[in-house]
């Protein structure tokens, strides 16, 4: 049977190497500190090659996690979206790429808006996260879905978590237009738009 753990108990699991499941405004999340994000793809069986996401806080957070400088177009876009139910991927390189999509150049950000998952990523830091489900399999919906799926997996408390949208998020991508230039690329429309639902995701 899954443990409930409060915010300050579960971020030190996390900080140690342990997997663990939180709420967030779309889906739950399963989630590893950054350094032990490879265990995520063996708990759900995920082909390595599927990318997860470093969810933080908010946006100085992440910022200030990854060390690296960000345009005045990334920014504003941030800004705009998060918190909220849009995931940015950003041409990011560098060690926490690497960890959490290996062999690429790119990396999905997002800051949920849920402030149960911000209180414990405030005191986890920025989390790999990726949807509570094996993989192919429909996505946990709520902390009972989750906890039957990752028994051994201690999940955020207090119980009830609160409802998210049970639609994944949204994800734009930051990706060259052509003549030197840039702009955002929609590549799945999820909770924030009104299109169809995609499945599992992050």
């Amino acid at each position: 049977m899954s443990r409930v753990l409060p915010p300050s108990q579960l971020a030190a699991a996390l900080q140690g190497g342990a997997l663990a499941l939180f709420p967030t405004d779309t889906l739950p999340a399963l989630a590893a500190a950054p350094a032990h994000a490879a265990s995520l793809w063996g708990c759900k069986a995920r082909p390595q090659h599927k990318p997860l996401i470093l969810m933080g806080a908010d946006l100085e957070q992440l910022v200030a996690f990854l060390g690296l400088p960000w345009s005045e177009a990334w920014l504003g876009q941030a800004r705009r979206s998060w918190p909220g139910a849009v995931t940015l991927v950003l041409p990011l390189s560098g060690p926490v790429t690497q960890r959490l999509h290996p062999g690429g150049t790119s990396l999905g950000l997002r800051v949920p808006a849920c402030a149960q998952a911000q209180e414990l990523l405030r005191l986890s830091g920025p989390l790999a996260t990726t949807s509570a489900n094996r993989s192919g399999e429909p996505a946990a919906a709520d902390a009972t879905e989750a906890a039957a799926i990752f028994p051994d997996l201690p999940l955020l408390g207090p119980l009830p978590w609160p409802r998210g949208s049970g639609v994944a998020s949204t994800v734009m991508a930051w990706e060259p237009q052509g003549a030197g230039s840039a702009d955002w690329r929609l590549l799945r429309a999820g909770a924030s738009l009104p299109m169809e639902e995609p499945g599992p995701g992050c």
